[in-house]
């Protein structure tokens, strides 16, 4: 009979350290795991391997102290190897509680990689649980490379089992450390394991090397597992663990199975591990990637604005996200008018045609559009005076190697043309003098100061590929606005975008003025 709650044992930082190129720093490490069990609301979590370094073990130290300050001593645990005192006393020294004991699952580990017999290996080992109980600590075991031992070699498991059953061992880890179980093939043999055994508690370790690591977790809950190991964003050796969002919500959506994950702590979580990490997630992944609650396509747009047509239970709202509208080729009528209506924008029906017709065209040249670009594509489809006060016509950089930058730019500033130069550090900076000599001329305007400036270019390698530029002003002491432009050249993409902001500014100040009169 499936289970109706299962235990999660998150490894990200054990298992998910061991992911190419990811190394945590000990604060680091106390963060994540604060946010795992107090933010997060895990079951259990695995925070490192006993003897590493001397870096870990203050980490471990830490995490240990303050878990023990705030309830959650019970839960954190450390890897230990079969080596009788010391891992054992590595974790003690460390303040911690339980040791999950790495013995060889398989039969080929036990022979060729340890050179041992199984009867040397289970004398060992048995000498390390024991010393470790007398320590005080509470005592789990890896059976490593277990799926390809049962697969290879049952009689060795058994006989491991065996030797191990009776030992008060907690928790009975069943690991498919290279990933190359079926769901099928995982239902078989947890099935067999939990019938020959049945007063043992095993957990499941999933790993994705065949992408089946989350149908596999379904196939052993099937079988009788209720502790499933997991990591944040799939960290991991290869391709990863199995991701701990996709576990808490298809054990809930698809077999009504309860856990004591905050599902809208989610996505904060995943941001904490992905900045840590280093290891950017796509923008496609399951829960948590950038896009998952963005319907692109016209029709689904339409979908929704007609009646949730293509809404799920994978509401943004569940996970504290918002549901957007991509504004690009494949955009309709419906995501134009979802956008307009999170502005506060009302348009006529020939208006929106009009809008609509120049997004698909930009659509086609590969700009990205965002929420905030909508207004000028507005105005520049409609040629209105509320955001078009300047226009750049022209603009031509000149720069060398070891002098000035210099920029000569024609603006057309209330339907008059004005020229302008500058020099500067570099083109974009000789572009901002040669603007503010012309602003300044024409409207007494000068341009605030960049708090920030972000280039983007896509993947891919095409030199003529299109550049997106965010720039972020500094308007006053407590404000800032983000302007973008788009272009093959990123200079002129920055110019695109300051030209942006001009027009916003001088939009808001005749405002004012028409308020005041």
């Amino acid at each position: 009979m499936t289970a109706t709650q299962i235990t999660l044992m998150d490894t990200t930082l054990r298992d998910g350290e061991q992911t190419q190129g990811v190394s945590f720093s000990p604060q680091e490490k106390l963060n994540i795991a604060k946010a795992l069990l107090d933010t997060l609301k895990l079951d259990r979590i695995e925070v490192a391997s006993a003897g590493v370094s001397t870096g870990e073990k203050s980490a471990v130290k830490a995490i240990n102290e303050w878990a023990g300050e705030n309830g959650y001593g019970g839960a954190v645990e450390v890897l230990g190897f079969v080596d009788h005192q010391r891992s054992v006393d590595w974790i003690k020294d460390a303040g911690g509680e339980v040791i999950n004991l790495l013995t060889k699952g398989s039969e080929k580990h036990c022979t060729q990689q340890l050179g041992k017999t199984l009867e040397q290996h289970l004398v060992q080992i048995v000498q390390t649980v024991e010393y470790a109980q007398q320590q005080g600590l509470r005592v789990n075991v890896y059976l490593e490379d277990w799926s390809n031992g049962y697969a290879d070699s049952p009689e060795y498991v058994f006989a491991l089992m065996e030797g191990l059953k009776d030992l008060a061992i907690e928790h009975f880890m069943l690991p498919d450390t290279l990933g190359v179980l079926s769901p099928d093939e995982v239902y078989s043999s947890l099935k067999d394991m939990t019938s020959r055994y049945p007063d043992c508690h095993f957990d499941f370790h999933p790993h994705n090397d065949y992408g089946l690591a989350i149908a596999n977790v379904m196939a052993a809950v099937k079988a009788g597992i209720t502790s499933i190991h997991c990591t944040v964003n799939c960290l991991g050796e290869r391709a990863g663990n199995v991701s701990v969002a996709e576990v808490a919500v298809v054990l809930r959506d698809k077999m009504g199975i309860r856990t004591t994950i905050d599902e809208s702590k989610i996505a904060v979580v995943s941001d904490m591990v992905e900045t840590f990490s280093g290891k950017w997630i796509s923008a496609n992944t399951p829960i948590v990637g950038a896009d998952v609650f963005t319907q692109t396509a016209g029709i689904h747009a339409d979908g929704d604005q007609k009646g949730g047509l293509y809404e799920t239970r994978l509401s943004p709202e569940r996970f504290s996200r918002e549901r957007s509208y991509a504004l690009g080729k494949l955009a309709g009528k419906a995501s134009l008018s979802k956008n307009l209506e999170a502005l506060g924008i009302t348009l006529s029906e020939e208006d929106q045609k009009k809008v609509l017709q120049r997004i698909v065209s930009m659509g086609d040249s590969k700009q990205n559009m965002s929420l905030d670009d909508l207004p000028f594509i507005i105005a520049d489809v409609m040629e209105s005076a509320e955001f078009q006060f300047v226009k750049l016509i022209d603009c031509v950089v000149s720069s060398s190697l070891k002098g000035e930058s210099n920029a000569e730019l024609v603006l057309s500033v209330d339907d008059e043309e004005c020229s302008g130069t500058g020099a500067g550090n570099g083109g974009f900076d000789a572009f901002i003098h040669a603007t503010n000599e012309v602003m300044l001329r024409k409207h007494d305007y000068t341009l605030p100061k960049l708090a920030d400036y972000e280039v983007r270019i896509p993947k891919g390698g095409r030199t003529d590929a299109l550049t997106e530029c965010i720039i972020t002003w500094q308007i006053n002491e407590g404000k800032t606005l983000r302007t973008r432009g788009v272009h093959s050249n990123q200079v002129f993409a920055a110019m695109l975008a300051t030209i942006r902001l001009i027009n916003i500014q001088l939009s808001e100040q005749q405002k004012l003025k028409s308020l005041g009169a």
